[in-house]
């Protein structure tokens, strides 16, 4: 019955956004008061879970997608994106600039959090895509398909690593087996999926259109690089160097403060507002002014974020979860299948790839012991599970179509696709890399 009543919500909220047109917020609102309503919880209960899903959602997204907005404002109305834009067509040329996008989001996508990757990356696929008259689409989605698999397989992002805590897996052979089964994943969801999409020509969100500006208007590429990048060396650094530290140590304490996304982050926009503003003659209050309008441009997005965290708190306050957990308990698949047939149902109800990941392993840890299967793959079989088809309750459906600009219609065609094409080649991987090593 829960998942009957989850499916009726999504369908209702799909309803009342595309056909009803009403404010998607609203929509959220609306849903997720009817969806509580029908799991029997009480009406205090679901006002709870509403403020709850809102706050936590927002509180973990709001600070990163503000000042990726911001940064992002910066590198294109400073020339920064412009540059770096001449700099890789010049390196790889447009044919192949899908392909150096797809690989660029894997290697940013390794050490930063997806919304901080697709922040610092969207922009620069935005302005190719208007400089060199190239579909957006076309050339963005494999970077995205790498943004994606990186956050649901490898750790160190929340829920592999998580999931890796857990199953007291080694972090060493989760990551090399995670990258041996992303690098077909991302070749099918983003390279070869992604060669489909030509015609989606739908012009991408002008707001990070950048000026088109002279040689000798554009900061350097140095500067253009080094600024992008601060929040990738800041984070990467802390990944990599961390380990090594003496505990508690003054310098590890600091590489895991400068390595937080949110400080990161701040550290890039400050560095731009210096060597991307105050230096290229513009005045302090035409910088904030600047950050301001950027703000305003993704303003909505938290309106819709905070909408779908609602419903998704509701969801797990009705026990959706559980009833998908009891459902599949006594199947008889494959321990690898059953781990992913179980994130990918809580991840398609509930909306969270990082909810849907942990709340498996919680599951699936018994089945380790009983069954003596390799606990590094069986987490990579949760992570592919757990990118199951994106759609309306997931911040990142959201994130995507904004600024893509795409209709509700053609981001299930593309975006959802995508990400079901990421699961379903994950699961691939797995079993076939389970077929060589044991």
């Amino acid at each position: 019955m829960p998942l009957t009543i989850t499916l009726l919500g999504i369908l209702a909220l799909i309803a009342l956004i595309s056909l009803v047109r009403l404010h998607t917020f609203l929509a959220f609102l609306a849903v997720s008061l009817g969806v509580g309503l029908a799991l029997g919880l009480k009406p205090l209960v679901i006002l709870d879970a509403i403020q709850k899903g809102i706050g936590s959602t927002l509180g973990s997204i709001t600070a990163i997608i503000a000042l990726g907005a911001m940064l992002g404002k910066l590198v294109a109305q400073s020339g920064a994106a412009q540059r770096i834009a001449i700099n890789m067509m010049d390196l790889v040329g447009t044919r192949h600039a899908r392909w150096a996008f797809m690989v660029t989001g894997f290697i940013v996508g390794l050490p930063l959090f997806y919304s901080v990757g697709f922040m610092l990356l969207a922009p620069l696929v935005i302005t190719v895509a208007y400089r060199y008259k190239l579909p957006a689409l076309y050339i963005g989605l494999p970077m995205l398909a790498s943004l994606s698999v990186t956050q649901g397989y490898l750790p160190p992002h929340p829920a592999p690593l998580a999931i890796l805590k857990q199953f007291n897996a080694d972090m060493g052979l989760t990551l090399f087996y995670g990258i041996l089964v992303s690098i077909p994943a991302i070749l099918i969801s983003g390279a070869l999926f992604g060669s489909t999409l030509k015609r989606y020509t739908t012009l991408p969100n002008p707001a990070f259109i950048a000026p088109d500006l002279q040689e000798d208007q554009m900061p350097s590429t140095a500067v253009s690089f080094l600024t992008v990048l601060l929040p990738i060396l800041l984070i990467g650094s802390s990944t990599l160097v961390v380990p090594f530290l003496p505990n508690g140590s003054f310098i590890q304490q600091m590489l895991l403060f400068l390595g937080e996304p949110v400080v990161s982050m701040f550290c890039a926009v400050m560095m731009a507002t210096v060597t991307l503003g105050l230096q290229r003659g513009k005045s302090m209050p035409e910088v904030t002014g600047l950050l301001a309008d950027a703000v305003k441009d993704v303003a909505l997005l938290f309106l819709i974020f905070g909408g779908a965290g609602a419903l998704k708190q509701v969801l797990t306050e009705g026990g959706v979860n559980q009833s998908i957990a009891d459902m599949m308990h006594d199947s008889s698949l494959h321990p690898y299948v059953l781990a992913w047939g179980m994130a990918a149902l809580i991840r398609v109800c509930v909306g969270s790839s990082t909810v849907s990941g942990i709340t498996t392993a919680g599951f699936v840890t018994p089945l380790l012991t009983a069954t003596g299967v390799e606990p590094n793959l069986m987490v990579l079989s949760i992570g592919a599970g757990s990118m199951m088809f994106s759609h309306v309750n997931d911040t990142g459906f959201w994130l995507f179509r904004e600024y893509f600009q795409l209709s509700m219609a053609d981001t299930l065609k593309t975006w959802s696709i995508m990400e079901t094409l990421v699961s379903v080649s994950g699961l691939a991987g797995v079993m076939v890399l389970n077929s060589v090593i044991t």
